[in-house]
């Protein structure tokens, strides 16, 4: 039998009861707002997010930080105790220092332990996007694939991860860098949506811009129609930055237009929320290219 365990963040943004069905440990990142520090754990317990998000719409300071080394060989080291070969994906690099701390943590809890296997994937995926490849490793490891054999699929598979999105206040990415002041006050003042995705690097990047908040979504499900593989046979992610209806529309079209049947829907948690801000819309699926 296949004995390992997959360990990750809570940057992948899964529901709880579905991380929990598939048996992932989920290591919470943490983030403040307004001066008190939080962990961002799956079910919410820390702050519910509809909460949270109405912070962030009343301009309240948030920021984030990512996992340290000690928390990830806090949690991977009674598995290895116990026996177990522990497979660690990651939250990417080209966002968040999350990764380098379980690399590290893999290196010395290898050094600790040579009989077991101990391996960090750099996911190059957030949010949803996480959760969803993610999923896809459970199913390998149920399938009986090995430790070995699971990394190799996300190594190989992770640039087919699609994520597509668009956020309906752009000052939320001008705080964080990703754009500039100008740019977002007159997209803000002109009614303009950027449509985003993630690059290769594991970065977002701006891809085009829309008039109006229906085209925006709309244009997600058509970026899906571009380069998915066999959508109907997949399993979708949506999130969504406290926006449900946006998403459900977003799940109808996807389903209309492909005839998917499996989609799963989740709010985006704070780590990546408060980046993205309040009406963040996000599609994942698995296509030829990002």
């Amino acid at each position: 039998m296949n004995d390992f365990e997959i360990v990750t963040d809570s940057s992948c943004d899964l529901p709880a009861d579905l991380a929990d069905e598939l048996g992932l440990t989920v290591l919470p990142l943490s983030f403040e707002i307004n001066g008190k520090e939080y962990l961002n754990y799956l079910d919410g317990r820390s702050m519910p997010l509809h909460e949270y998000y109405d912070r962030l719409r009343a301009a309240e300071p948030a920021r984030t930080s990512a996992v340290n080394v000690d928390a990830f060989v806090g949690a991977v080291e009674p598995l290895l105790k116990e026996g177990k070969d522990v497979l660690l994906p990651a939250f990417s690099s080209g966002l968040s220092n999350t990764y380098n701390s379980a690399r590290m943590a893999c290196e010395e809890l290898a050094a600790k332990y040579p009989e077991r296997k101990v391996i960090c994937v750099d996911t190059l995926c957030a949010s949803l996007g996480e959760g969803l490849i993610l999923y896809y490793a459970v199913q390998k490891q149920r399938e009986g694939k090995s430790i070995e054999e699971v990394r190799d699929w996300l190594e190989q598979n992770k640039l087919n991860l699609c994520h597509w999105f668009t956020v309906d206040d752009l000052m939320h990415l001008k705080r964080g860098g990703r754009i500039s002041p100008a740019l977002a006050f007159i997209g803000g003042m002109l009614n303009v949506k950027p449509v985003m995705h993630m690059d290769d690097a594991g970065k977002l990047a701006a891809v085009g811009k829309v008039r109006g908040r229906k085209a925006s979504l709309d244009a997600l499900v058509d970026h899906m129609e571009e380069s998915a593989i066999a959508p109907k046979t997949q399993t979708v992610f949506i999130s969504h930055g406290d926006t449900p209806e946006d998403a459900e529309y977003v799940a109808s079209e996807v389903r209309r237009r492909f005839g998917v049947e499996h989609i799963v829907i989740n709010t985006v948690g704070p780590v990546i929320g408060t980046h993205s801000g309040p009406g963040t819309l996000a599609l994942f699926f698995l296509g030829t290219h990002r």
